[in-house]
Parts: structure tokens; C-alpha cells; sequence
């Protein structure tokens, strides 16, 4: 220690001045530090300029999809859109205007029909006695000569019309469908009703009453004219269906061959056979081809619809079809010679019905005229569906 003492002692000068030098070397590298520093940009300015809002990003990607979903959107020749019953390109003015839906009597004194090869779909359903009665709908009917025989309203029918926003033309209705028809959204024409029976209907030679009452397009346009009913489409409304794109086909999943299709109605004994050639079922029923008398073209169709329904008598003879906003089921959705497994629910009691394949999604119809079977879920065993008609008989 003594020596310590001694050598800054004797050094202090020199110790000083090297104290300061220490000093002032500390203080010129804090500085610089300092300087380094106030050139460096802030972290938190850095991260906001670099990453985005939330709010913007969602922006931009709400863009980017609505890019891509105009770019899918198939293109259409102007004046053309996609009809809502066949999901094939028509006319705006036929497009846009709301289809109508027609009784159409098929005991075996009403046949041959008339006009019904035009209709874009067709609903079959059994009513008294088991004999069945269908309902056309109709998106065009210029050409068409007459339209029937019409025949009267079931109250089911009249829940499936409404899922088409159509007009709805009947001859008279079972009373349970009364208090339907009296309500304000429903548009129908009865030939029952003033002023619409002298406007809309009329009777022919070819079958004795009551299998002998038509209508036209003429007809039918002054009756909705007299009515003032909406002609247009609901600006809400989507449609029924969902069709494949342009030059795309129906993914079927879990599939069974399907060229030979019967609903199992007992009296008609109705089927329909596929043909490879033109990807159609022909339909036959009463032991022959199911001909329009208009132009003896047998009746085809792209897509069947085989839908089992819950059901139940009132007692009197009438049926009741299970339509309300719960109503659920299974059945088959056939195309391209193959028949695939659904179940279907509704949206809402005035709504569309909706058919769902094995993988849960909403099934995708191909293009074209659809075939709807209304079977009792009861008798859903006498539906036969097979690669032959001699496969299954």
C-alpha cells in the first residue's frame, strides 16, 4: 500500500491527466451512442407503417374475392341471363319474368296432355285413390297452342309452386287449400273465380268434361293483367335450383346405376328410361311413351328428383304432404344414367326446399329440364332404380 501511495504521489500529475483522458473518452462514446440513436426510426412507427389495419386488410380481401367472383361468373352474350328453372342462358325478357305453374290432370281419360313437353320443370304427386296429378311450370310458352287439361289445387302443390315465385293456375281447390289461397302473396288463377273463369280457361271437344278444360298463353296473360299481379321476379329472389357452370357436369358422389327409374305410383305405373345418346330419361307411364298431343314429342328430362315426404290422410281421402317450415326428408337425385342418395330439408315454410348430397353440401343440378316425384315416405320401397328395366321388375 505504501508503495501505491508513494508512485501516485509522485505520479500525480500523470494520474489526473489520465483520469480526464478516461473521462472524456466515455462521454465522446456516449454521444456517439446518442447520435446513432436519434438516426434510428422508432420500433412501434416501424411495425403500424409495415403491417397493415386489420380493417384494411379486410378491405382488401373482400376486393381480391369479389374479383374473382366476377371472374368466374360465366359471360353472357347481352340481353341473356341464366334462367332460374334450367339454369341454361334465355332471354332477359323470358328470364326475368316469373314462371307460371299449371294443374295439369293425368287420369287416363285426360291423356294425351297438351303442352306440357314445354315446361321447364314438372312436379308429380298422388292424390285421391293413388292416382297422381302434376303441376307444369312454365318459363316459356310462346308457340304453345293450349295447356292442359287443368285441373284442381291440393294444398301441397301450392307450397311448391310458391318456392318458384310462379303464378299459380288450378280449376277449383280442395278446401284445405283455402285459407293459402286467400292470402295477399299468393298470385293464382282460378278457374273457379271471377273474373279470371270467362279470361283465362276454356273448354274443348277432344274429352268430355271435366277433362276437357285448356288454357293458353294468351289466356293466361290477360288473367294476370286482370289480377294485377307482379309479373317480375322478387328482387330477392335466388331461384330454386343450383346448376353446374358451362361445360361442367354434376359430381355425383356414392353412386348406383340409374337407366331405368320408377317412382312406384300404382295406378299410372310411371318410369323413365336413360338415353346415352342425348343424356335424357324418356318418361312412359299408363304402358306407353308419355306423348304431348301438341307435337307427339315424349316427354325428357335431364334431371329426376326423387323426394320421399312425410304424409298423412285427413280423413276424407285427401292427402297432406309434409310442406311446413320443418319439413324434412330423403330421396335420390338422378342424372347421367347414375343415381345418388339425398336428404332435403326446407327455408323456412314458404321457402325453397334444399337437397343435400352424402358430403353434406347443397347438390349442384346439371343444366337442363328436372323431373320432381313426390313419394309417400311410407311406399318409398316401391321406387325402383336399376342399370335395366328387367333388372328390377
Amino acid at each position: 500500500m505504501d508503495k501505491i501511495k508513494d508512485f501516485i504521489t509522485e505520479n500525480k500529475k500523470a494520474v489526473i491527466i489520465t483520469a480526464i483522458v478516461i473521462v472524456v473518452l466515455l462521454l465522446g462514446v456516449g454521444a456517439a451512442f446518442a447520435m446513432l440513436n436519434q438516426n434510428q426510426p422508432e420500433e412501434e412507427p416501424v411495425a403500424v407503417e409495415e403491417t397493415p389495419e386489420p380493417e384494411e386488410v379486410a378491405a382488401d380481401s373482400t376486393e381480391e374475392e369479389a374479383d374473382a367472383t366476377e371472374e368466374e361468373e360465366e359471360q353472357l352474350p347481352e340481353g341473356m341471363v341464366l334462367s332460374k328453372l334450367t339454369g341454361e342462358p334465355v332471354s332477359e325478357e323470358i328470364g326475368t319474368k316469373r314462371p307460371i305453374a299449371l294443374m295439369i290432370n293425368n287420369i287416363k281419360d285426360a291423356i294425351p296432355q297438351s303442352g306440357i313437353s314445354s315446361a321447364d320443370v314438372i312436379y308429380e304427386a298422388p292424390v285421391e285413390g293413388g292416382i297422381t296429378r302434376m303441376m307444369a311450370i312454365f318459363e316459356n310458352m310462346d308457340g304453345v297452342e293450349k295447356i292442359g287439361s287443368i285441373r284442381s289445387c291440393r294444398l301441397y302443390y301450392l307450397y311448391y309452386a310458391l318456392e318458384f315465385d310462379a303464378i299459380y293456375g288450378h280449376a277449383g281447390q280442395a278446401i284445405y287449400a283455402d285459407d293459402l289461397l286467400a292470402e295477399d302473396f299468393v298470385n293464382n288463377l282460378s278457374a273457379q273465380e271471377a273474373p279470371v273463369d270467362g279470361i283465362c280457361y276454356f273448354r274443348t271437344k277432344d274429352h268430355k268434361a271435366p277433362h276437357n278444360l285448356y288454357t293458353s298463353p294468351e289466356k293466361l296473360e290477360k288473367g294476370i293483367k286482370a289480377m294485377k299481379y307482379r309479373r317480375d321476379y322478387e328482387e330477392d329472389y335466388e331461384g330454386h335450383y343450383l346448376f353446374c357452370k358451362e361445360g361442367e357436369s354434376a359430381s355425383l358422389y356414392d353412386t348406383k346405376e340409374a337407366n331405368y327409374v320408377a317412382p312406384g305410383y300404382v295406378i299410372n305405373h310411371p318410369y323413365f328410361e336413360y338415353h346415352e345418346d342425348d343424356g335424357l330419361y324418356y318418361r312412359y307411364q299408363y304402358g306407353g311413351e308419355h306423348i304431348d298431343a301438341l307435337n307427339d314429342n315424349q316427354l325428357a328430362f335431364k334431371n329426376i328428383i326423387l323426394q320421399y315426404s312425410k304424409w298423412e290422410d285427413y280423413g276424407d281421402g285427401y292427402l297432406k304432404f309434409d310442406t311446413g317450415k320443418d319439413a324434412y326428408g330423403k330421396g335420390y337425385y338422378i342424372t347421367d344414367g347414375k343415381a345418388e342418395k339425398i336428404e332435403w330439408s326446407k327455408d323456412g315454410e314458404y321457402g325453397v326446399t334444399h337437397y343435400y348430397g352424402p358430403d353434406g353440401k347443397e347438390i349442384t343440378l346439371n343444366r337442363g329440364k328436372t323431373f320432381v316425384c313426390i313419394i309417400q315416405n311410407t311406399y318409398k320401397k316401391r321406387c325402383k332404380i336399376g342399370k335395366t328395366k328387367s333388372e328390377i321388375e
